[in-house]
């Protein structure tokens, strides 16, 4: 391949020699292309010389990859032969160990489903053995049940006079019901009891006078706003009970007439409890009986909404209770507001005390600042003094050699000394 390469670059240098040549004159043209054709033909000579040998190399070398060919695919047949005889001995393993796997495991479910009929087998024998005992122990059970069943009906017969007595106590309640006096005491204990639970004792009072003489059930004592809250426990029972226990035509009438009376009343308490700049805007009227509340607030809604626009209230002891936990609330708030007005108070008398305090300490710094600097003064003189006395000793000393006059103490006294 290297000798093509080469003939290739001469080929074009020989190419320009003969065109040179050719332009020459002839005589001198046949004197150089003599040694030119001579070179010419040992490089072809050497050329197919070398070009026979490629040949023959080239030709050993596809013999040699022939057979290297033929051996390899001898060789992959022979280990494909055997990876199939590898994977038959594998498949005829896999399919033994399988075999023998399906048979235990169907030797193992049989055992299960031995076990398990077994087991069926116990376990229905003691079923059956406690039905038996349960059906025993419920026929004594029910033996018993029937003697405590004879024993309750001789209490229930003991009961009875008791209900007989009972209903004569209620015979007895519903004549206080039906007295507005007793009623009003009635609703009053009521009230008294949620009232005396939920608010502390100076937050109310029972039968206050107001500056109208009219006198209140009870006053809650509120800030402005809102102030104090008056409730009253005369609901109109009577017109109610009428109301309940009519039926047909009767009961409409009964149900305007007590609109009317709950009308009236609620009037009054408006009137009567409601004034500017003393009570709230507001007033509560105490029903005593959740039953009623409910009922009233289900076919007596646009006189709920009627008496709620002109400022009174109707509450039930449960909707009373929860009117009242806001109170206290707001009461506690307002003990706690004038607790922080206190505080504020005397934080502003502290911070008063503090200033002075700052001012006195500001003069009690001067004075020490001024005592500091009169202790320096007096060290500055001390020195200026303890200076001169060393002068005067040194001057004494020298007075025997003519030295001047010895300086007199008044005039090294402070007064004459400069100051620092």
């Amino acid at each position: 391949m290297e000798n093509w390469l080469i003939l290739l670059v001469l080929l074009p240098g020989l190419a320009a020699l003969l065109l040179l040549l050719f332009r020459r004159p002839a005589a001198l043209q046949a004197e150089t292309l003599m040694p030119l054709v001579e070179r010419l033909g040992a490089i072809q000579s050497g050329v197919g010389e070398q070009l026979a040998q490629q040949a023959r190399e080239v030709e050993a070398a596809l013999s040699a990859q022939n057979q290297r060919l033929a051996e390899a695919q001898a060789l992959a047949a022979e280990r494909a032969r055997l990876q199939e005889v590898a994977l038959a001995e594998r498949m005829a393993q896999a399919t033994r160990a399988m075999t023998e796997s399906l048979i235990e495991q169907g030797r193992r479910v049989n055992e299960t489903v031995a076990a398990q009929n077994e087991r069926l087998n116990a376990a229905l024998t003691g079923q059956s053995e406690r039905v038996a005992r349960q059906l025993t122990e419920q026929f004594a059970a029910t033996q018993e049940t029937a003697k405590a069943i004879g024993e309750r009906l001789a209490v229930i017969d003991a009961a009875r006079g008791n209900i007989e007595a009972l209903g004569a106590q209620v015979t007895t309640l519903s004549g206080i019901l039906s007295n507005k006096q007793s009623r009003g005491a009635f609703g009053e204990v009521q009230l008294r009891r949620l009232v005396e639970d939920r608010l502390p004792a100076d937050g109310y009072s029972w039968q206050h006078t107001l500056s109208n003489r009219h006198r209140a059930d009870c006053l809650i004592h509120l800030p402005h706003p809102p102030g104090p809250v008056v409730v009253d426990s005369k609901f109109p029972l009577e017109g109610w009970l009428t109301q309940r226990d009519s039926e047909g035509r009767e009961r409409d009438l009964a149900a305007k007439a007590f609109a009317s009376d709950m009308r009236k009343h609620v009037g009054d308490i408006a009137t009567k409890y409601l004034i500017p700049g003393e009570t709230a805007e507001g007033a509560l009227l105490f029903v005593p009986s959740e039953a009623i509340y409910a009922e009233l607030h289900a076919t007596q809604a646009p006189l709920v909404e009627e008496a709620a626009r002109m400022g009174v209230y109707i509450v039930s002891p449960s909707t009373l209770w929860a009117v009242l936990g806001t109170m206290r609330a707001l009461m506690q708030d307002v003990r706690i507001r004038a607790e922080a007005r206190r505080i504020q108070d005397e934080v502003k008398r502290m911070a008063t005390e503090v200033g002075r305090l700052d001012t006195r300490v500001a003069k009690l710094k001067k004075h020490f600042s001024d005592m500091q600097d009169d202790v320096r003064m007096i060290d500055i003189t001390t020195e200026k003094i303890v200076r001169a006395s060393e002068r005067m000793a040194a001057v004494e000393l020298e007075e025997a050699a003519g030295a001047p006059p010895a300086v007199s103490l008044a005039e090294a006294s402070p007064a004459s000394l400069p100051r620092a």
